[in-house]
């Protein structure tokens, strides 16, 4: 039986004086960071008087990261509106007249559909569905809404469980989604209970009111995905492919519901994926997402949307003129408008149809995620995040961009010694332009050369940003306290720098990853900022892989963490639930060419390897299989590489709950420090 370090630290909490010991040279402790409240979503009224979004918080009791939803009511200071005990509250959802908003939440019953008056009063149940609900919409009238579900389990499912236990054919083990509506009725007597069944709930009938129960909109053997309710409450249109398994998205197509009829067409149906995005303000075009006949190169090909007429039936693609993957669309009576990434920022575009061009609405050099439009337009929300600040929630008119925060997020790392960020940009080993966010601690000194540590975001179409809060599970904000410069290089594959930068590493992931990575070190160490002796390299996912491939292909660095990594194409290829990413990536399947399988893959130079490697995996990661990590850790341990493998019980590819993540930061801080600065760094136990 192989020796596995299973090191889960749940007990680790708040601290006294052994953490100041433990995080020497930093300041701020990692439960602090972890602790940062964090916005999103925001979603602006119809009548663009009122701003809801979402805060994130961390719950150290339960062990969970929970988002409520904060309201700011006319411009005025934001102030929470939901509390879900033990769980969140989501999916911002405005009535027409901007009188309710509703919201999803489980409460004990599954994810129900709530709402609550602006004017003020308690959340309400409005739906009772025994399984829960997933996404939903509210019909413009306010009196109904639709939403998708999954199918129960059928009399031969539960059959086939009762005397022959649970076991599942590959491929074949889900449920379907559809479409349903239910009424909504606001005049429900707030002070009475939802009916329940008698056998599993308390509440008695006479104290109770009944719910209106749901109508199913459609059937058959297909699962409803994307749907938008046309502005005159008359269709609905909705993606759909033959079951949810992830890699069924190429087969999907697009339909519409005409809701006086219940007859579903045909609307978009091409040989790759079809998605729906929007509907046009007059109802009578659709925006969709579609990778046309391409089934071979849509992972790093940009995306293409098109505006269909639906009298017809004409389509037109928009956003050509981007060189980027467009998100993020809302079709308002000002226009187009959408998002989309050039470099290291992200900008907001408005489409003018007439010149079939895209120019920028959001004037100034931020990174804006997300919006949300008044529905005539004239007022917008919107995320943004720029070099000094955290993500904060703005609003603005849409006639011109003069953005006024509505949060102050910021105010938290107010007194945090976070050091620098700047962009700095570099030639590869081919002479392909690779840009990096570096970091430099506030007291930088020309003079002098620093330790270096490589943090390598996931993806490959991930990007790295300038933000003081960078991180995940790497403690870059106390590493450059302590004294270190941190290079966060945004690697060929990466987004935001067009569809032929992305293009880069098809056919030759992890050799052209390391030249970038490594012509961006032998930069640093020209211009005299970096003692060589003294570097590191980690990432998650993508990131995990080049860590791993830099584990056995050169031997520069003095310590290596490989977060969830890719060890074997082979071995992932025939595990992960994504088998295309890696057919198109590596341009065949390993029984065709097992040569560019080899030439990529960091188990084929084992032998080679030398520097000291912590493995990170979640145990049941399908992503990336577990046994990448075990493949890695073995190979290692034959070499005598000294080596470590933690891996974190009862997650999959990410480290979703705070305590674990933060054991995951300990992990890296203690490995890092003992190899770059000679420390014996003791995790802390005690509370």
């Amino acid at each position: 039986m192989k020796k596995i370090f299973l090191i889960i630290c749940l007990s680790i909490f708040y601290f006294s004086t052994t953490s100041s010991f433990a995080q020497a040279g930093a300041t701020v402790s990692f439960e602090k960071f972890i602790s940062l409240r964090s916005v999103g979503n925001p979603s602006i009224s119809p009548d663009g008087q009122h701003v809801a979004f979402i805060v994130g918080n961390t719950d150290w009791k339960e062990n969970q990261f929970d988002n409520e939803i904060w309201l700011s009511k006319n411009g005025e200071t934001p102030f929470q509106l939901t509390r879900t005990t033990k769980g969140g509250s989501g999916q911002i959802r405005w009535s027409s007249d901007s009188k309710w908003l509703a919201f999803t939440a489980d409460r004990g019953n599954k994810a129900q559909i709530y709402v609550i008056r602006i004017a003020g009063g308690e959340a309400q149940v409005a739906t009772n569905e025994e399984d829960g609900i997933s996404s939903f919409e509210w019909t413009p009238d306010g009196k109904k809404f639709v939403f998708t579900m999954s199918e129960k389990e059928s009399k031969a499912q539960k059959s086939q469980k009762e005397r022959y236990g649970a076991w599942a054919e590959e491929d074949t083990e889900f449920q379907l989604s559809h479409l349903w509506a239910v009424d909504f009725k606001p005049d429900l007597p707030l002070n009475e209970l939802p009916c329940f069944d008698a056998k599993k709930d308390s509440t008695k009938k006479q104290d109770c009111v009944s719910l209106p129960k749901a109508e199913r909109l459609t059937e058959g053997n297909f699962t409803v995905g994307n749907f938008g309710i046309s502005p005159d409450g008359t269709k609905i249109a909705f993606s759909q492919q033959p079951n949810p398994l992830i890699n069924t998205f190429f087969k999907s197509d697009i339909s519409m519901l005409d809701l006086n009829t219940k007859k579903i067409s045909s609307l978009v149906r091409n040989l790759s994926a079809d998605n729906f995005v929007t509907w046009s303000p007059d109802s009578k075009a659709i925006l969709y997402s579609s990778n046309e006949s391409d089934t071979i190169s849509n992972y790093y090909k940009n995306n293409k949307v098109f505006k269909l007429d639906l009298l017809t039936n004409q389509s037109e693609r928009i956003g050509a003129d981007i060189d980027e993957n467009i998100g993020n669309l809302n079709w308002t009576t000002q226009g187009i408008f959408f998002v989309a990434n050039q470099k290291t920022l992200r900008f907001l575009y408005q489409y003018d149809a007439k010149t079939s061009k895209s120019k920028i609405w959001s004037a100034s050099k931020e990174y804006i995620f997300n919006a949300s439009f008044s529905k005539d337009g004239s007022k917008i929300a919107f995320v943004a995040q720029n070099p000094a600040t955290l993500d904060e929630i703005y609003t603005s008119a849409t006639s011109a961009y003069k953005p006024v925060a509505l949060t102050e997020m910021t105010k938290q790392i107010a007194d945090w010694k976070i050091g620098t960020s700047e962009v700095i940009t570099w030639k590869s080993q081919d002479g392909a332009e690779i840009e990096g966010i570096l970091h430099k601690p506030q007291n930088y000194d020309a003079k002098k050369k620093y330790p270096l540590l490589v943090v390598i975001h996931g993806g490959p179409t991930g990007i790295d940003v300038s933000a003081p809060d960078a991180g995940y599970v790497y403690p870059i904000m106390q590493w450059v306290e302590k004294g270190a410069l941190v290079l966060r290089p945004n690697y060929r594959g990466s987004a935001g720098y067009g569809e032929k930068f992305r293009s880069l590493n098809v056919n030759n992931l992890g050799v052209g990853d390391m030249w970038d990575v490594m012509s961006g070190i032998d930069y640093l160490d020209k211009q005299g900022m970096i003692d060589t002796n003294k570097m590191g390299s980690m990432g998650w996912s993508q990131g995990g892989y080049i860590s791993a491939f830099l584990t056995t292909n050169t031997n520069r660095f003095k310590a290596i963490s490989v977060g969830a990594g890719i060890s074997n194409w082979i071995t992932y290829y025939v595990s992960t639930d994504i088998h295309p990413f890696t057919r198109q990536y590596l341009q065949n399947n390993p029984w065709k060419d097992m040569n560019i399988y080899l030439k990529t893959s960091p188990m084929t130079n084992i032998k080679n390897a030398k520097t000291p490697t912590l493995i990170q995996h979640g145990e049941f990661d399908r992503r990336v299989p577990l046994q990448n990590a075990y493949e890695l850790y073995q190979g290692l341990q034959d070499v005598n590489v000294p080596t470590k493998l933690v891996i974190y019980k009862g997650f999959g590819h990410g480290i979703t709950k705070p305590k674990e993540r933060l054991a995951a930061i300990w992990h890296n801080w203690q490995w890092f420090n003992q190899y770059i600065w000679g420390e014996n760094v003791q995790i802390p136990m005690d509370k």
